[in-house]
């Protein structure tokens, strides 16, 4: 069985598809775990909505307590990690991350920004050793085989390598580099453009993205039943 966590970052409630103003990213996540559930209605499905429930962001009180050794942590400091623990063990369980990451002034929303400081964990997702030879820096999870998925929406169009605005899109790096650092290096994304000229070729990017959530939710069942197989 595999375990899916689904995130949605959209400051916005609704989906595209159903209401007026509604998010493209929660239109395009929902699609993906629905086309999931048809393929394998078994598998688990996590979900957390950031994008109306933020994480609290990192404070002082969270880094002392972070990198500070479990066994030497004080009551108010397990407290402090108590939600990052919660994210943590949701990240830990899931085979696929379903991200919904809309572009907001070129990067991914505060409230995502959140969540993934509260999952880069030192001693839990990355190692840290001062005196460790070379990189004094590793990932944990690398051995886990996790599996990323951006779907992301953008308000202008041509962020795609070598196109006009490339040097401007920040979502998908902002994701992919600490996902990478932790050790989740297979990173699969898929975007909308156009929103905010709504007219064709919105509609047009809207049936590419959901034609390629549909063939990738193919690749990806055939994948981990693949993993599955060997692992068994």
């Amino acid at each position: 069985m595999t375990t899916l966590l689904h995130l949605d970052a959209s400051a916005r409630k609704g989906q595209s598809d159903r209401e007026p103003h509604g998010s493209h990213t929660r239109r395009m996540s929902a699609r993906l775990i629905g086309r999931w559930r048809e393929a394998n209605p078994h598998d688990r499905v996590i979900y957390r909505d950031v994008g109306t429930n933020p994480p609290s962001p990192v404070t002082e009180s969270w880094i002392h307590s972070a990198f500070t050794p479990p066994d030497r942590r004080e009551r108010w400091m397990n407290e402090t990690l108590r939600e990052s623990d919660e994210l943590l063990e949701e990240l830990l369980a899931a085979d696929v991350i379903v991200l919904g990451a809309p572009m907001y002034n070129f990067g991914m929303p505060a409230q995502l920004k959140a969540w993934v400081d509260n999952i880069v964990r030192v001693g839990v997702t990355f190692g840290f050793d001062r005196t460790r030879p070379g990189e004094p820096y590793w990932p944990l999870l690398s051995e886990q085989r996790k599996t990323a998925i951006i779907l992301t929406a953008r308000g202008d169009y041509g962020y795609a390598p070598g196109e006009r605005l490339a040097e401007r899109e920040l979502v998908i790096a902002g994701l992919s580099i600490p996902l990478n650092y932790i050790g989740i290096t297979d990173v699969r994304h898929v975007a909308i453009e156009y929103d905010e000229f709504a007219d064709d070729r919105l509609a047009a990017s809207i049936q590419r993205a959901e034609r390629a959530i549909d063939d990738l939710v193919g690749q990806l069942v055939t994948e981990r039943a693949a993993l599955t197989s060997i692992a068994a």
